[in-house]
């Protein structure tokens, strides 16, 4: 088996402290930094997402993954950046006003950064000119706005209304995701893309990026 497979297995396992040891040894073989993130880690969340959304692997399982890939980003990240590797895109991520719940948004970020996207993390009870300033300032593809409470998700259609009065609407992608939510809500508000799942938000948010670009 190779090293990068083998960074890819550690990873899915959660063996944080393996994966940073192989990802140094990959580098001190040679491999680029770039192949490393790509064929290793992101590989290795990738499989994961997919186990998620099957069912075959559970929220603490996600966890110590991304712990992991964590772990390997932080030793591959100065060799990324002198190799001018850049992130996919970038997304905006938060949870809306009035709401403090983070979990789910928290998994998504991870798969979303398992697919080679650069996540600002607004937290929770974010505002709608938050998202919008934020996406604004940074020039993200995607806003990312979850909800969990019914008496929140009102909140959704005024990031949309916010970006379309900042004149940021057709620059920018809005995703809508959270317990409540679902496809005919985020059509009724004229948000972007729905997904049921982290895996699936991941996937969509990494196609939207590669279009743009």
């Amino acid at each position: 088996m190779n090293i990068l497979e083998d960074i890819s297995l550690n990873l899915q396992q959660g063996k944080a402290k393996n994966v940073k040891e192989l990802v140094q040894k990959a580098l001190d073989e040679g491999i680029a930094a770039g192949e490393i993130l790509e064929k290793g880690l992101l590989s290795g969340m990738t499989t994961v997402g997919e186990k998620f959304k099957n069912n075959e692997v559970y929220v603490p399982d996600v966890l110590i993954a991304a712990r992991a890939m964590k772990a390997g980003t932080e030793v591959l990240r100065p060799h990324l950046v002198s190799s001018g590797v850049k992130p996919i895109g970038k997304v905006v991520i938060g949870t809306v006003k009035g709401d403090l719940h983070d979990i789910g948004k928290n998994l998504v970020k991870m798969m979303m950064e398992g697919q080679g996207l650069e996540v600002i993390d607004l937290g929770v009870d974010v505002s709608a000119e938050k998202f919008v300033q934020t996406a604004k300032e940074t020039s993200a593809q995607i806003i990312a706005c979850s909800a969990l409470l019914t008496t929140t998700m009102g909140e959704m259609k005024n990031v949309v209304e916010t970006a379309k009065a900042e004149g940021i609407r057709d620059k920018v992608t809005i995703m809508v995701g959270g317990a409540p939510v679902t496809d005919s809500f985020c059509k009724s508000i004229g948000a972007d893309i729905y997904t049921p799942d982290a895996a699936s938000a991941a996937e969509e948010a990494a196609k939207v990026c590669k279009k743009a670009g």
